[in-house]
């Protein structure tokens, strides 16, 4: 009974979190960090394979909402 009373108290008083959330504008800014880290030789040579691959992957994805987005649009004003 105790037991029950101590997980009903920590229940009521944890915090309430968000669900995390990433959206189009945390990617386009995700996508900008890179392109400068990579200019300022932040990754060694060893390593650009693959920043350039997630690279590669998030402006396919960026382009792919736009694309999306602009149809979208595009609809709208028909």
């Amino acid at each position: 009974m105790a037991d029950e009373k101590v997980q009903e108290e920590v229940q009521a008083t944890a915090p309430q979190t968000e669900s995390p959330e990433l959206t189009v504008n945390d990617l386009n800014a995700l996508k900008t960090i890179i392109d400068v880290a990579s200019q300022r030789g932040a990754f060694k040579p060893n390593e650009m394979v693959t920043v350039g691959q997630a690279y590669t992957k998030l402006e396919n994805f960026l382009l792919a909402i736009q694309a999306q987005q602009a149809q979208a649009e595009g609809e709208k004003g028909e």
